[in-house]
């Protein structure tokens, strides 16, 4: 991977991957219910923490509430006439939910979506400034400078920003995010669409900024196994809420994971629901 000195957004922050954990949550979504178009019922009481300095995975199948997570902490239910009817979501000690999305962005969380969402008719740099929009510091151009430290290919790339590959609009996006120098990124199925070659790359990627950063990250993913690989923290989901939790070693290891999400099951992917065996842990009540 790199090896050049990147400069850092948290001076404090060094050691191994997730070695800056802080016990306290940075984040703390509780017992939350979200409802689109005052009717559809998408989040049924889920409840999750994420500490500081730590990457934490949030796995599950299509339609089980993970983007919807997201942009609950983010703000961005609100342009899909989406709501939080119950619960709370706490970020460093005030509450946030039903919250404005540039003010979230503000307080230190940026969401990188599902997509991409890159602006295809402006150039990697012109996106890079766009994601410092919220500041108001004379440190932009330095931070582009440590940006393309982690994605060098993107300094290397002057044309449209839609003529980059799958690869390089994600590694655009991702260094959109950190141009707002967040506290916490939101990655919403950073793996989607890209090689296994180049999967390994961005999650390379992803470990070294929580590494070299300390930037805590919550990060949805439908490749368990990768997302895995550089969480300490996962929890899974299934329609609309938390199934299970535990230490990614422990997911890992678990012989339910592995055969619903880490290719055990074949063909035919069950459902943790259909478990006499699982207990699920008491949540916020």
């Amino acid at each position: 991977m790199i090896q050049q000195v990147k400069p850092s957004l948290d001076p404090s922050a060094n050691g191994g991957a997730n070695a800056g954990i802080d016990a306290s949550p940075l984040l703390s979504v509780r017992n939350i219910e979200v409802v689109y178009d005052e009717v559809i019922l998408v989040l049924r009481g889920l409840s999750l923490d994420v500490p500081r300095g730590a990457v934490v995975a949030l796995l599950g199948a299509n339609g089980a509430g993970k983007s919807t997570t997201l942009k609950a902490i983010s703000g961005l239910l609100k342009t899909e006439n989406g709501e939080v009817t119950r619960g709370e979501i706490v970020f460093d000690g005030e509450r946030i939910d039903g919250g404005d999305p540039v003010r979230t962005v503000r307080r230190g969380i940026s969401q990188v979506m599902e997509g991409r969402r890159i602006i295809a008719d402006l150039t990697a740099l012109e996106n890079l400034r766009l994601g410092a929009f919220t500041r108001r510091d004379k440190e932009v151009a330095r931070d582009i400078e440590m940006v393309f430290a982690y994605f060098p290919r993107l300094k290397e790339r002057t044309g449209l920003a839609g003529y980059l590959s799958g690869g390089e609009q994600q590694m655009l996006a991702i260094g959109r995010a950190l141009m707002a120098r967040p506290r916490l990124i939101l990655m919403d199925e950073p793996s989607m669409g890209l090689s296994p070659l180049l999967v390994k790359e961005v999650f390379g990627i992803i470990r070294e900024i929580n590494r070299d950063l300390g930037v805590t990250i919550l990060l949805v993913e439908q490749n368990a196994r990768a997302a895995l690989s550089v969480a300490s923290y996962g929890y899974i989901m299934e329609q609309g809420k938390v199934v299970l939790d535990g230490a990614a070693e422990a997911l890992r290891d678990n012989e339910d994971v592995k055969e619903f999400y880490l290719g055990g099951a074949g063909d035919q992917r069950r459902s943790f629901k259909n478990l006499k065996s699982f207990r699920r842990r008491k949540r916020w009540l």
